[in-house]
């Protein structure tokens, strides 16, 4: 079975079990986004035994957005996509989705349902399920009425599956087993997987580590592909990777942002060169 990202989209999506009001009143409603960002985070802190892995860190993304995050070991990457999914709570500072939906105080099933989607560096697909099952099974619909109804897919269900496959380059794979991709696959599979979710949001982590020169110049392609549609939040160490696909870059060290700026600019930076690029 899967795990992660993917099984708390799937459980998030299995019906209204589970699901706090607050939750509720957002999955029916729309994100608001007439003031620009869609994320933004203000001030936070985390502490882990008096560690700050996130030190009054705050950053915006707009809408449509496809930003990257840099920065080196231990800079609070991973906390940060944790804060901003639920699955740890910041000691202090707030993170909002749009301009009213206070993430902090939801679950992790309740963000996915929301809108944010994420994937780990990790594939976590269905291995024993084909491509086209694993959308299907992905799909943003109460799986318990599917199942018990035994109900077929509409046609509508099967465009946007037939849809996703082209997007993420596997429409020929599309009734192989999950488990016989390759490791990029498997990425540009959990990446459609999301998608099936309908995300406003999409967090991914390190998503060409491990991919051929080939399969990652295809991940650029999809990365830009989905900006406009989504707003698209990328954590990779490949700066090559980075040049191809950001217009904006977000360097974080300590737990709070050291630059930003477009990849030129934090380049060239002397703060970026001596605790990440190097010199």
């Amino acid at each position: 079975m899967s795990q992660g990202a993917i099984s708390s989209a799937i459980t998030a999506d299995g019906g209204s079990a589970g699901l706090s009001q607050v939750g509720m009143r957002i999955a029916d409603g729309e994100v608001d986004t007439t003031h620009g960002p869609i994320l933004y985070l203000d001030g936070i802190t985390v502490s882990f035994d008096g560690f700050k892995a996130l030190n009054g860190l705050s950053l915006t993304i707009d809408d449509g957005e496809l930003r990257c995050i840099i920065g080196p070991n231990g800079a609070g990457k991973t906390t940060m996509m944790d804060v901003i999914t639920g699955k740890t709570r910041p000691d202090s500072g707030t993170v909002f989705f749009g301009q009213s939906i206070d993430v902090s105080r939801m679950s992790e099933a309740e963000i996915a349902h929301a809108g944010i989607g994420r994937k780990f560096q990790k594939p976590t697909v269905f291995e024993q399920h084909t491509v086209f099952e694993n959308f299907e099974l992905a799909m943003k619909a109460d799986k318990r009425v599917r199942a018990a109804a035994r109900a077929r897919l509409s046609s509508e269900d099967t465009d946007r599956i037939a849809e996703v496959l082209d997007l993420v380059h596997l429409r020929a794979h599309a009734h192989r087993m999950a488990g016989l991709l390759s490791h990029g696959q498997k990425q540009w599979l959990e990446i459609g997987m999301l998608l099936m979710q309908e995300p406003r949001l999409l967090l991914l982590d390190e998503p060409v580590a491990g991919m051929t020169d080939e399969e990652t110049v295809r991940t650029a392609e999809l990365c830009l592909a989905l900006a406009g549609a989504h707003s698209v939040v990328v954590v990779e160490h490949d700066m090559d990777f980075v040049s191809r696909i950001a217009s904006k870059v977000t360097v974080l060290h300590e737990g709070s942002v050291l630059a930003e700026g477009t990849m030129d600019v934090v380049q060239n930076d002397p703060r970026v060169i001596e605790v990440y690029l190097g010199r």
